[in-house]
């Protein structure tokens, strides 16, 4: 059973991140041990300013806002801060809360330069296929939830589409309501495939197309969009070793997992593996992968020393 948090309990620390864009901050703090209330743990809270829905906006002329004061107008242009009267079915914000936060949950938050990478082939296997298969997913809440999804023993009734590869659900960070920030990730059911080098022309390709094709029909059936109003996508390198694609509709703006050097189209995968042969190395097991790496990542120091010693002999 999940743990009952009181967030009016929480002692912030500092500031992990803030993103004017995205209207979204993380903040670092403690809340009491549920076991030992005079124990202090460590806790992120993810505050996310909610979108407008479309009832919203319809009531705008009819007495919905609670104040308003101008502060400039150039021309035809004005612009105002605006307060909204307080509605129980329009929350103000969303709060994410990670508890406990471990040192890899901080540094995942924490605001950091980013680095462009070359990872070959060659750098892969010495330096980034050690490091996946030595991360521990127990570390995780999510990990665990993952497993939990996947044997049927939580969000069973969040489940949109199962078939024997992959389950799709709501991910966490979509409020359910508005269609145009819908955010649905697809969890792959086994454990063969950690990132997009493991997949191969045998036996993914078939089971790509079938997902793609489910995902179709489930946002056409269930939110009446189609079949080119969302992006299917994978991060790499992701924030978790377990292989699962992201769905997300085509007007979501905002999210940094959507930037080049992170996110890869599930149609170029797709696209890729189908020119593989039918047996050897794999496309995606052969070339050269380009990303961005924050600086709290695990991977940023060694990929950093290894590529200044690649150019240093250049």
């Amino acid at each position: 059973m999940a743990n009952v948090i009181d967030l009016k309990e929480f002692v912030f620390d500092r500031v992990l991140d803030e993103n004017a864009l995205a209207h979204t901050l993380a903040v670092l703090g403690t809340l009491p041990s549920p076991s030992a209330p005079s124990e202090l743990i460590r806790a992120i809270l993810r505050f996310e300013r909610t979108a407008l829905s479309s009832t919203v906006a319809s009531q705008l002329s009819s007495g919905i806002l609670e104040s308003i004061k101008q502060i400039g107008s150039t021309d035809i242009y004005s612009w105002f801060f605006a307060w909204l009267h307080k509605r129980d079915d329009f929350p103000d914000m969303k709060v994410y809360v990670i508890f406990p936060a471990t040192d890899v949950h901080i540094r995942k938050y924490t605001k950091q330069d980013v680095l462009m990478v070359h990872e070959t082939p060659a750098l892969y296997r010495s330096i980034v296929k050690p490091y996946i298969l030595a991360f521990d997913p127990a570390r995780t809440q999510w990990y665990s939830l993952v497993q939990d999804i996947l044997v049927g023993t939580a969000e069973a009734s969040n489940i949109l589409n199962a078939s024997p590869d992959f389950l799709v659900l709501p991910d966490m960070k979509w409020d359910t309501t508005n269609v145009s920030a819908l955010y649905l990730l697809a969890l792959y059911t086994h454990s063969d495939v950690h990132c997009i080098r493991d997949l191969r022309k045998k036996p993914h390709l078939g089971m790509l197309k079938t997902l793609r094709r489910d995902a179709w029909k489930v946002v056409q059936d269930k939110w009446g969009i189609g079949r080119g109003g969302v992006r299917m996508y994978v991060h790499y390198q992701p924030s978790y070793y377990h292989f699962h694609v992201h769905i997300v509709h085509t007007g979501h703006v905002g999210l940094n997992g959507m930037v080049v050097g992170q996110a890869h189209l599930l149609d170029d995968i797709i696209s890729l593996l189908e020119l593989d042969p039918d047996d050897g190395p794999s496309i995606l097991e052969r070339m050269t992968f380009t990303y961005g790496l924050g600086t709290e990542h695990g991977l940023y120091r060694p990929m950093a020393a290894a590529l200044t010693e690649v150019h240093d002999t250049d």
